[in-house]
């Protein structure tokens, strides 16, 4: 007969149950998977693609025997500015045989610095060298600070700084000697395994630079394109099969920053290949001919474009303001700058003819001494086939304008909330070269517009420009005289 009471059986219960769970815990525990260690020594491939706005995906392909059922895999070397979130693995050889349950990424790395942090609280060993005998001396101490400088705890005292070489007993396993993503998931297929990894990360970057060498007569240019490549990604990639992807790709703006890429002086390398390219949805992809190696910390050139002969034309151009046609104002300025400008066709006709992506090219031509200088540089959005290339180089030395307001009178004011206004302009063209130089005049007017007198003949290539093409003599002058109402 039972004789406990209820109150009793209900204790009993409560201490079998928590000696269920304290013994499944315990079993727990001790299954526990040990860490398998995958390093680049197991890696048969890695493809990087790299985009505009440092933003790169990684694809890391390695040969892995999984030594338990349950695997806990430690995968060593990746980018210390992995977006963890986007980590994917997948068996290449057993498609659906790998199943991820969990995974960490260990940016922490180890540094003397780090692992003092992580044994706050913790024994050490303190080293010292007795500087008259030569003996070394060892006493035990706890760490009790490490900002600002060390704390320690010693058995009778306490004391600031590092006395002599501190022991540790051991690694914490969250201090890693390189940035490591641990994947813990279970596989149902015991043979060898190619395992990729994929991942997006930031700290690869590429840009577009060109140089072009203008001829003697500026009508033709050699021109040439180069990518460089940066990699402040934390890691480095063997042989990698590298593609670019050029185009504004739309990023979810996130909340909290990447961990900060490992510092150091970047070297610089040049490797001579070309690259191909194909369209890709909206953007357009190049694909780098052969394997190449993006070591940390690096930066890298590699040949994008060649092309010879490509015509050019230059235009001087004197660009006015629009301010000017809604009062009296006189005397406009002196010596204004006629800026120089060079372009040409993107097209196969003329040797070209392929997507250009966005950079900055450099403009060079060579003197009597037949030594390349430096003439003027400007930023090329991307690009694609049979669009027209315009660059800014600068503003001329021997080509300048003077210009005035010599007439002005306001026709109506206010009447149906329209203002109107009549007004006349005289702009004088220098020229100092030893040749004619032709000048393109552009006068943005804002409003109803329209010319009632002019000198020589004017084009309207928008609603709100006036643009004339002026003949300049050597060594001479020329004028523009215009009169314009305005209705706005």
């Amino acid at each position: 007969m039972n004789t406990l009471n209820p109150l009793n059986r209900i204790s009993s219960q409560v201490l079998l149950t928590i000696s269920c769970v304290l013994f499944f815990c315990d079993s727990v525990a001790n299954a526990k998977t040990e860490e398998q260690l995958s390093t680049l020594s197991e890696q048969k491939s890695v493809a990087v693609t790299i985009y505009n706005n440092d933003l790169a995906l990684v694809k890391d392909l390695r040969q892995i025997d999984l030594v338990n059922r349950d695997f806990n895999l430690a995968w060593r070397d990746v980018s210390a500015q992995i977006r963890p979130e986007t980590a994917l693995l997948r068996s290449v050889n057993h498609p659906g045989s790998i199943m991820v349950v969990e995974q960490n990424f260990n940016f922490d790395l180890l540094t003397p610095q780090n692992l003092l942090n992580k044994y706050i609280g913790q024994m050490v060993t303190i080293i010292k060298v007795n500087p008259v005998t030569g003996v070394e001396g060892r006493e035990n101490a706890v760490v009790l600070a490490t900002s600002g400088g060390v704390v320690l705890k010693m058995a009778d005292r306490i004391e600031t700084g590092i006395p002599g070489r501190i022991v540790f007993e051991n690694v914490p396993n969250n201090l890693r000697d390189r940035p490591t993503l641990v994947i813990q998931g279970n596989r149902n297929n015991s043979a060898a395994q190619e395992l990729e990894l994929s991942y997006l990360t930031t700290g690869l970057s590429w840009k577009a630079d060109y140089v072009a060498e203008l001829n003697d007569a500026d009508d033709q240019m050699d021109l040439s394109g180069w990518v460089t490549l940066t990699n402040t990604s934390g890691t480095h990639y063997a042989q990698a099969k590298l593609q670019l992807v050029a185009g504004d790709i739309n990023r979810v703006q996130r909340e909290l920053a990447t961990p900060m890429a490992m510092q150091g002086k970047a070297t610089f390398d040049v490797a001579e290949v070309s690259m191909h390219q194909e369209s890709l949805m909206e953007y357009h992809l190049y694909n780098l001919n052969r394997p190449t190696t993006l070591a940390e910390n690096q930066t890298k050139q590699v040949a994008l474009l060649n092309a010879v002969n490509v015509p050019v034309r230059k235009e001087l151009v004197l660009i006015g303001n629009d301010y000017y046609y809604a009062s009296s104002y006189g005397d406009l300025g002196q010596k204004l700058k006629v800026s120089v400008f060079v372009q040409f066709d993107n097209k196969e006709s003329v040797r070209l003819g392929v997507p250009l992506p966005k950079g900055t090219m450099r403009v060079y031509k060579r003197d009597k001494m037949n030594n390349a200088q430096f003439v003027g540089e400007d930023w090329l959005d991307h690009t694609p086939i049979n669009e027209v290339v315009r660059l800014k180089l600068g503003q001329s030395f021997d080509v300048t304008a003077a210009k005035k307001q010599t007439d002005f009178k306001q026709l109506s004011s206010g009447n149906n909330n329209i203002n109107r206004f009549e007004s006349a302009y005289e702009i004088t063209l220098k020229n100092a070269k030893k040749e004619a130089v032709t000048v393109l005049v552009q006068e943005p007017i804002p409003g109803d517009w329209k010319i009632i007198a002019e000198n020589q003949p004017h084009s309207k290539p928008a609603s709100n420009m006036a643009e004339w093409k002026v003949e300049v003599p050597a060594e001479g002058s020329a004028l523009v005289n215009y009169r314009v109402q305005v209705k706005y």
